[in-house]
């Protein structure tokens, strides 16, 4: 249901909520990445007051096949799979989600699923956009040429493959008990059977995506490269949040240091008094506790006036202890 432009949950919404925090109330380790998934999706298709001057509607994302190629539009590509057309359409889709993300994320950790995911993600849009000019090519009926498609369904059916895929068990689908790892295709069928309106295209291009996922996974032995760029863009972030905690936090500019004379401490801004080894900041030209000279000039005048170098240390000592 739509409310100034904006949808209210008819009350699967809530259950989905329910059931998202159920479960990851038992769970020892919370996967953010499917939580950040099902709330992407979920916050897209409500499309709060706070989102609505930054997500584009629904027309704007379509998976058309023609319309990606003609105008070269990668956000109908990368967009189309985070919107749903009716509420039952997401709880279905987020359901399956959950239980998948679950299993994978917590079975090979958060940087490798959300890598699998953006793979998957890029390759079954990939295929179902190569399957739809292919058919036409073949003269075949333009109908998935210009098919309209939205929903993160062909992503789930290349889960199911990556999921299933070493399984031995057998699973029921729709009622009918199938191995585990032809699942996926069992559903193509049968939702294709029984479910008017879904994309047939989209959801064999995510079979085929997971296919071709497990494949190279198997024929490359080095790093995942997306793993390397996730991991770059998380220490990007690290150095980031650090470099600006330094900003923040206050430093100090005079002090006591490590004993050394005549040398320029590690800290930033400060050099060391060649006679009493005291830190001194750099906006400073003279020595705060002696006053001897930053290129050590009175350092001749203060032994002549009967300092020595332990009368300057007492001194030293003796300002630090009342300064705290």
């Amino acid at each position: 249901m739509d409310i100034g432009g904006r949808r209210v949950s008819r009350g699967m919404l809530p259950l989905l909520a329910l059931h998202t925090v159920s479960e990851y109330y038992r769970l020892q380790r919370k996967p953010p990445v499917t939580a950040g998934l099902l709330a992407a999706n979920t916050l897209i298709y409500l499309r709060p007051a706070f989102l609505e001057s930054i997500l584009p509607h629904i027309n704007e994302v379509w998976f058309n096949a023609h319309l990606i190629l003609k105008y070269k539009d990668l956000k109908r590509f990368f967009l189309s799979p985070f919107y749903h057309m009716g509420e039952s359409h997401l709880v279905y889709n987020m359901l399956s989600l959950l239980w998948k993300g679950i299993q994978l994320e917590t079975s090979m950790g958060s940087v490798e699923f959300a890598t699998m995911v953006a793979t998957l993600l890029t390759m079954s849009q990939g295929i179902t956009l190569l399957l739809s000019k292919s058919l036409l090519l073949f003269d075949y009926q333009k109908a998935y040429y210009s098919e309209f498609a939205v929903g993160f369904s062909g992503v789930l059916f290349a889960m199911k493959v990556v999921l299933n895929a070493q399984s031995d068990d057998y699973t029921f689908v729709h009622g009918i008990l199938v191995p585990s790892r032809h699942a996926a295709w069992a559903e193509l069928i049968l939702i294709q059977m029984f479910v008017p309106g879904v994309s047939f295209l989209g959801h064999l291009g995510g079979i085929l995506a997971g296919i071709l996922y497990l494949h190279l996974k198997r024929s490359y032995s080095g790093p995942n490269p997306l793993r390397s760029v996730v991991r770059s863009l998380s220490g990007v972030f690290s150095w980031t949040l650090r470099f600006f905690r330094g900003l923040i936090r206050p430093r100090r500019y005079s002090g006591r240091g490590a004993v050394g004379r005549g040398e320029r401490s590690n800290v930033t801004g400060v050099w060391r008094c060649p006679a009493c080894t005291f830190d001194n900041s750099v906006l400073l030209s003279v020595c705060e506790m002696c006053g001897t000279g930053i290129d050590g000039s009175d350092f001749a005048s203060n032994l002549q006036n009967n300092l020595s170098l332990d009368e300057l240390r007492r001194r030293r000592l003796e300002r630090f202890s009342s300064s705290r």
